[in-house]
């Protein structure tokens, strides 16, 4: 479940419209593409609060608080500007990162919600470990052991400056195969991937909860511009 020359991503509210969009995929002629893989996700808890969009992913955990609280500042996260030295017909694209990552989620559940919050970084709600309030960012200078936010958590390590969040907008989605096969569709946008994911993945090397992981594809995919019609993908409305 890997790469391919063309990524297809379908988002919508009604299920039945997914599956008549992907239905007419799958009959176009097959002399013009070959369906290499797919999957389907969906946001439990979809909603937006701050004017972030936050769902719940298979380990209990409220997601997206990381992501912008303005259209206009997830636009210049994501989208590449005239002076980065990209083609003029890269100006105003993306790059989208998919990555489809399996959960352990019975060897999660086997921990209590205490080590699972200090594993990840926050309360399962979004709450910090240090009292700083959900829409604020905490100082992690002041806690230099990891006493109160352990070093090797997921939020610790993905962002160790709160005050200059990664460059990326994230909006991910569950999924479930039934056999235990549940996880999420981790999918971002962002201008550069050296300074946006491939950052993130690096200083993420050694987190506590790469144990409950297992990344079984994804790829790397440009989003040409085209308006602000493609942005449905980044769009708080569910």
């Amino acid at each position: 479940m890997s790469h391919g020359d063309l990524l297809v991503h379908i988002v919508g509210n009604k299920a039945a419209a997914i599956r008549k969009a992907v239905e007419r995929i799958r009959n176009t002629d097959s002399a013009h593409w070959t369906i290499r893989w797919h999957i389907e996700g969906s946001r439990p808890d979809n909603r937006v609060e701050d004017g972030r969009s936050l769902a719940r992913n298979p380990f209990h955990f409220t997601e997206g608080f990381g992501n912008p609280d303005t259209e206009r500042e997830s636009l210049d996260r994501a989208l590449i500007p005239s002076d980065q030295n990209e083609p003029q017909w890269a100006v105003g694209g993306s790059y989208q990162v998919v990555r489809i990552i399996r959960f352990a989620t019975d060897l999660w559940d086997k921990d209590s919600v205490g080590e699972q919050e200090r594993i990840v970084g926050r309360k399962r709600d979004g709450r910090w470990l240090d009292g700083t309030p959900v829409d604020e960012q905490p100082n992690f200078a002041t806690d230099p052991t990891g006493r109160l936010t352990p070093l090797d958590s997921h939020v610790r390590l993905a962002a160790p400056d709160r005050r200059n969040p990664p460059p990326i907008v994230r909006r991910s989605y569950s999924y479930d195969k039934g056999n235990d096969d549940k996880g999420i569709i981790f999918s971002c946008f962002q201008r550069d991937l050296a300074q946006g994911f491939e950052a993130v993945q690096k200083r993420l090397e050694g987190e506590s909860m790469a144990k409950y992981l297992l990344t079984t594809g994804g790829g790397y995919f440009f989003v040409p511009p085209h308006g602000d019609g493609w942005l449905d993908a980044l769009s708080y409305s569910g």
